[in-house]
């Protein structure tokens, strides 16, 4: 009999991915699910990047490369650190992984020792903790409310800080609010983080997907004593619909990411070659897909808020950044259908998806209960006929 270890047992499968899953089983039996649970944009990777991997695989470039990855690619990631965020790394400051998610491990697992904590704001998204706890460390979660935008304030953070902190997190676009952190929230940030002397963990994948004008910054960038301070973990994946292609980096001090690479180095090895080569072409050829793909998010953006608002029971916080809707369902706890009570929103995501086929995420995975996460990453005709079953649902509830 195989005995699992304790490590595994403590945490749970990505309910985001899990619920992704059952959709898209649902939906290859003949089931006309909508999906809302995907974080992934449904538009297809640019041509000129799928060339580039194409080319990759003709040109032989199939083999193992440099485990940090390749020369040419960390050059493209540098310049675009310099060009978009104001930053100047070292190549020696930068590894490439196998997505932001293994950055984040790689990150957590050179990191911190048993005991050490990471400061995590809720909402978060739900890898964060388990990665933490993976790596021995203990999550601190400090809850934040939508009359905050759900987010931080330098008070808070300062009342969390421990002399086991190593870190807080800032996603910034938020997964799974869509809320964002201005210039002069991150400046305050940053000063308490300075005062304390301790890290920031800086998840920036969703940099590029914001709405009415607003101005994004890396809080690396907001002071001169951030950097040093400062990963950043970034990637290729969401500003570039190449969520498969498993591209992610982190920008940090030379001796975490050379500890990272080491780990890399007993574990994944390398990013695949031929996406590497893809994700140069993404940082240095034309840029014009993410203006392309904003209006039609912004859309999406519009009509699903305004769509949710517009429900009895559900009130939704306008989103700056990402491409999630977050609506509170906390109207429509107690509440049933056909004689089955909503506890809680993991029942109601349950009851969507078997009664309405809708698939959502729960507020619980992302540490808030009484919320869903709603990803508009999908056309606005699903939209419009998801958010039509939707009402339909809770005009039938008693």
């Amino acid at each position: 009999m195989i005995r699992l270890a304790s490590r595994v047992q403590q945490i749970k499968p990505s309910p985001t991915l899990a619920i992704s899953a059952k959709a898209k089983a649902m939906q290859a039996a003949g089931v006309d699910v909508i999906n809302f649970g995907a974080g992934e944009p449904d538009f297809d990777t640019p041509e000129n990047i799928k060339a580039a991997g194409i080319k990759a695989i003709q040109d032989g470039f199939t083999r193992y490369t440099a485990v940090p990855g390749i020369p040419e690619l960390k050059k493209a990631i540098q310049q675009k650190l310099e060009r978009e965020n104001g930053l100047n790394y070292e190549i020696d400051e930068i590894i490439v992984s196998c997505g932001g998610k293994h950055s984040f491990y790689n990150m957590a697992q050179a990191l911190l020792d048993p005991g050490d904590e990471i400061i995590v704001p809720s909402p978060y998204w739900v890898s964060y903790p388990p990665m933490v706890q993976l790596a021995g460390g203990k999550a601190v979660i400090i809850p934040t409310t939508e009359d905050q935008g759900f987010k931080i304030t330098p008070e808070q953070l300062g009342k969390y800080i421990t002399e086991k902190t190593r870190a807080v997190v800032i996603n910034s676009p938020s997964n799974p609010t869509g809320s964002a952190y201005s210039l002069a929230e991150l400046q305050e940030l940053a000063t308490v983080i300075i005062e304390h002397d301790i890290l920031v963990i800086s998840d920036e994948i969703y940099e590029h997907i914001i709405y009415d004008g607003f101005a994004q910054h890396s809080i690396a960038a907001v002071n001169p004593q951030m950097k040093e301070r400062s990963i950043i973990l970034n990637g290729v994946s969401k500003s570039y619909a190449m969520t498969g292609w498993r591209i992610g980096f982190t920008a940090a001090p030379a001796p975490l990411v050379a500890a990272m690479t080491k780990i890399q180095s007993q574990s994944t090895s390398n990013p695949t070659s031929i996406s590497q080569k893809a994700a140069i072409e993404a940082y240095n050829g034309p840029q014009d897909f993410i203006a392309m793909v904003l209006p039609a998010f912004d859309e999406r953006r519009r009509y699903i808020v305004k769509a949710l608002n517009d429900i009895p029971g559900i009130s939704c916080f306008n989103p700056t950044g990402a491409f999630y809707a977050f609506p509170q369902i906390k109207s429509l706890l107690a509440k049933s259908l056909n004689g089955q009570v909503i506890a809680s929103s993991l029942n109601l995501c349950a009851l969507l998806l078997d009664e309405a086929k809708i698939a959502a995420v729960p507020g619980e995975a992302f540490g808030t209960p009484g919320y869903l996460r709603l990803s508009y990453a999908t056309s606005l005709e699903n939209i419009k006929n998801g958010m039509e079953r939707l009402a339909c649902f809770v005009q039938q509830l008693i």
